[in-house]
């Protein structure tokens, strides 16, 4: 089964615009990986002030390969030239113990 990683990141509701933009701008960077399967950048809409950045993966050696790689670096380089839009970050790790999909109508 696929493995998910959840990044919590705690953004000041000021720079939620900006976190935003920073991800849109490395737009597809993620998407050519091997074993790459799913991303979304969840925004809260409730008193909240933490963004979850869900990616999904075929295997942990798939996400790792991502987090090693050089498109990684380049997706990451507004953080190290810029500083950080977060106050904190957390990384959740599962695997898919379950999965279900809309059936499409055929």
């Amino acid at each position: 089964m696929s493995v998910v990683k959840i990044n919590a990141i705690t953004v000041e509701p000021e720079r939620a615009d900006e976190l935003i933009a920073r991800f849109a701008a490395r737009a597809g960077e993620v998407g050519g990986m091997d074993g790459f399967e799913a991303f979304e950048l969840l925004k809260p809409n409730d008193d909240r002030n933490q963004f979850l950045v869900y990616t999904r993966w075929r295997s942990e050696e798939d996400f790792l390969a991502w987090v090693n790689s050089p498109a990684f670096a380049h997706g990451h380089k507004a953080h190290n030239s810029d500083g950080p839009v977060s106050t904190h970050a957390e990384l959740w790790s599962f695997e898919v113990a379950q999965h279900e999909r809309v059936a499409s109508d055929s």
